[in-house]
């Protein structure tokens, strides 16, 4: 009897647990709900938040209590406690945080943080780029713990709300801080100022203590960084680093945007005199490996204010009938600059040199790029040259890739050599009339391919002596352009198919560096095809890579001279995949060959380079094959800088479009609609090339909506159309060159 009772009382006791226990869960649940109400530093939730998680984020496997949480993270009053509380409540109820015994909590596993890179956006709609596959995740400002663009950051996932359609994230913890610079305008109020920033992706002001402005004053342009970010500032706190000068000067201007893209705008003293220490004398140890080509007649052909002359052509006819040898001769910048020296150093970190609009910023240092590697006319200069016998029909009927010395005959400009073209005489007649019959044969043959024939037209200026822009006119690439770029395309696929696809198939092509341009995504050719049918074109987006870029080039062809022509090609180039270098060949797409490098620039690429030390390794020095994660890693960062260098080319031509429109305010100019967005209509302007954009608050003639899919705004009552590629008429509104943006009225 007693045993009976007993156990009737244990099994009640035991379900008194159990019910309290689901009062307790339900208690924390209801406490969760109103968090919100927390509003001090101590309870603030979103900082708690983050705290808690980046605690059980490094120790993923640990129970802790309220009371051990409060302890690591700093807590200790009661109703910060209590707030602790109800944030591990809120969190298990999310299943971020698992309660595998009452009121101990560890990290659960199933939950989902995710690495990436922060990319901020100015309009408070960031996203976080995982580190490894998937797509951006999307994160509010309110839970982007105040992340800097390019910072490596853990997200953790959200639960998705009723409605969403794709799942928030949230900045639990910024594991490292991206080396991040920002350009700016000082805007001074006595003892503190603040920094009114240029870059795109921070959108607010940076606040500057008087003791860190470091001698700036009102309306300087100044170099900035941010010190802190307190979790409950609006504005970032930061410090001036190097005051640039007044703004509105064209050097401030030029390098201040340099700066922007994190690029260097001077050259380190100490390379310049490593190089001037170097000595370009053509020695008798040189000359015996060498080939001997300074008797054959050797010329460049540049724009007619270049400086640095990497590449030269040789020619001269050869016994048997219809043959030529033709040599395709590059700078020898590997005889001067050693792996890892201070000089090379110097290049890789910079990768590419930089053309702004008034000014060439150098991979080199000038004693090497203008003078010791610049193949000027009547000195003699080491090369890497690659030599064709080639027929009439352009058939390369064999190939050299060797060393050389070479001495230039004469340089010529672009519009020289031309005009040879044009009328049949002048200095060097005949060499350059068979090269230009061969260049347009070879260009012709990679049409039939399924080359593309992109011909963009280039925007310069007419600066006066202060960098002003008086004038506006574009340039157009004429045969002998395409003349030199047939040949450097011939040596580069040469060059890249020799190491890559070896003539013994048993061997495997050792590392090399590649530059590689991928197919498109259909679905981008399928929207190109889509949009050209409003203008009475037609492109075939599907079938072989050779079918497709024939449509492509009848599609450019039909629309030269027309109203459309540079908003399609602009369209269909932004169809294209971008090209990047990789030791993995996958051939490129735009020029249809199936082996590709860049050879014939290593005065201002440092892939160039790469490439003529690796034929050097493997052709003259016969060692094995180069490292390829190393390589890898270092076209990875080239690819990155020549990105940045083009980023910052296209700022300094916006800048003197800007600068060029600003004394045409209230002027009317006939353009093309270039761009439509929810916000307004971009338009460039038919003579200058200069876009701006019509913000839609000024089409007040109706209520006007975004129709994506048609690329048109359509009003609401009227059923007005503002179409991509209408022609428009426009009035200059405001010229803002601290945002290198124009903004027009409808004339």
């Amino acid at each position: 009897m007693y045993k009976w009772w007993k156990l009737v009382i244990l099994r009640m006791f035991k379900q008194l647990i159990v019910e309290m226990k689901k009062t307790a869960k339900n208690t924390r649940k209801k406490k969760a709900k109103t968090i919100s109400k927390h509003k001090s530093l101590g309870t603030d939730v979103k900082l708690l938040r983050r705290a808690i998680l980046s605690t059980f984020d490094e120790s993923r496997s640990k129970l802790f209590n309220y009371k051990q949480i409060s302890k690591l993270i700093g807590v200790a009053g009661p109703e910060e406690r209590h707030a602790v509380s109800d944030v591990l409540a809120q969190l298990t109820a999310e299943g971020i945080l698992a309660e595998p015994e009452e009121g101990r909590f560890r990290y659960n596993v199933r939950s989902l943080t995710i690495e990436g890179i922060f990319d901020r956006r100015n309009n408070g709609r960031h996203f976080v780029n995982p580190i490894e596959d998937g797509a951006p995740i999307p994160v509010d400002e309110a839970d982007s713990a105040h992340a800097l663009e390019g910072d490596r950051v853990l997200v953790q996932l959200l639960a998705k709300c009723r409605g969403q359609s794709e799942q928030q994230g949230q900045v639990v913890n910024i594991l490292e801080r991206a080396d991040r610079t920002f350009v700016g305008k000082v805007d001074a109020h006595g003892n503190y100022a603040f920094l009114q920033v240029e870059s795109r992706d921070l959108g607010i002001d940076i606040f500057i203590p008087e003791e860190k402005m470091n001698n700036a004053r009102q309306g300087d342009k100044v170099i900035a960084r941010i010190t802190e970010w307190p979790e409950n500032s609006r504005c970032p706190i930061g410090e001036v680093m190097v005051v640039l000068g007044k703004a509105g000067d064209n050097n401030v201007e030029m390098n201040a945007i340099l700066a922007e893209f994190g690029l260097p705008y001077e050259y380190p003293q100490s390379v310049e005199e490593a190089a001037n220490r170097l000595d370009g004398a053509i020695t008798d140890a040189e000359l015996r490996v060498r080939e001997d080509f300074r008797p054959v007649l050797t010329f460049t052909i540049d724009p007619k204010d270049a400086k640095d002359f990497d590449d030269a052509l040789s020619y001269r006819v050869l016994p048997e009938e219809g043959q030529y040898e033709v040599g395709v001769h590059i700078a020898d910048v590997s005889h001067f600059v050693t792996p890892d020296d201070e000089i090379d150093r110097e290049a890789y970190k910079r990768a590419t040199s930089i053309y702004l609009v008034d000014r060439t910023i150098p991979m080199l240092p000038e004693r090497l790029c203008n003078e010791l590697c610049s193949l000027r006319p009547d000195e003699d200069k080491y090369a890497y040259s690659v030599i064709f016998r080639i027929n009439d029909d352009a058939e390369v009927l064999d190939y050299r890739i060797v060393r050389t010395v070479i001495r230039s005959n004469r340089r010529f400009s672009y519009e020289e050599a031309q005009e040879i073209i044009e009328t049949g005489h002048g200095d060097c007649e005949e060499a350059i009339l068979k090269l230009n019959e061969l260049a347009q044969k070879l260009r012709a043959d990679r049409f039939r391919r399924g080359g593309i024939s992109f011909e963009r037209e280039e925007v310069k200026f007419n600066l006066d002596e202060k960098g002003k822009p008086i004038g506006v006119y574009t340039k157009v690439s004429k045969e002998a352009n395409k003349l030199i770029e047939e040949f450097m395309l011939l040596a580069n696929k040469t060059v890249a198919a020799h190491i890559g696809n070896p003539v013994d198939k048993n061997r495997h092509a050792p590392t090399f560096v590649y530059r590689i341009h991928d197919q498109p995504e259909p679905g981008k050719l399928l929207n190109l095809a889509d949009f050209v049918v409003k203008f009475g074109h037609k492109l075939r987006s599907q079938g072989s890579n050779t079918e497709v870029g024939k449509s492509i080039n009848r599609l450019l062809e039909s629309i030269k001279g027309r109203p459309e022509e540079n908003l399609i090609q602009t369209i269909a180039i932004r169809s294209m995949a971008k090209a990047f270098y990789s030791t993995d060949n996958q051939g490129h797409y735009g020029l249809a060959f199936d082996f590709y490098t860049h050879f014939t620039s290593p005065i201002r690429r440092y892939p160039d380079l790469m490439v003529h030390r690796l034929l050097t390794r493997y052709m003259i020095d016969k060692q094995d094959s180069a490292d390829k994660k190393e390589y890898e890693e270092r076209c990875t960062h080239s690819s990155d800088m020549e990105q940045l260098a083009a980023n910052a080319e296209r700022a300094s031509i916006k800048y003197k479009q800007v600068e060029f429109m600003s004394e045409h305010i209230g002027k009317v100019f006939d353009g093309v609609i270039s761009g439509v967005t929810e916000w307004g209509l971009y338009v460039e302007l038919n003579e200058s090339k200069c876009e701006g954009l019509v913000p839609i608050r000024m089409l007040d003639d109706d209520f006007y909506e975004y129709d994506e899919k048609e690329y048109c705004l359509i009003g609401r009552r009227h059923h007005n159309r503002y179409h991509l590629g209408d022609a428009i008429s426009v009035r200059i509104a405001q010229a803002n060159l601290e945002r290198k943006q124009l903004d027009f009225d409808l004339a």
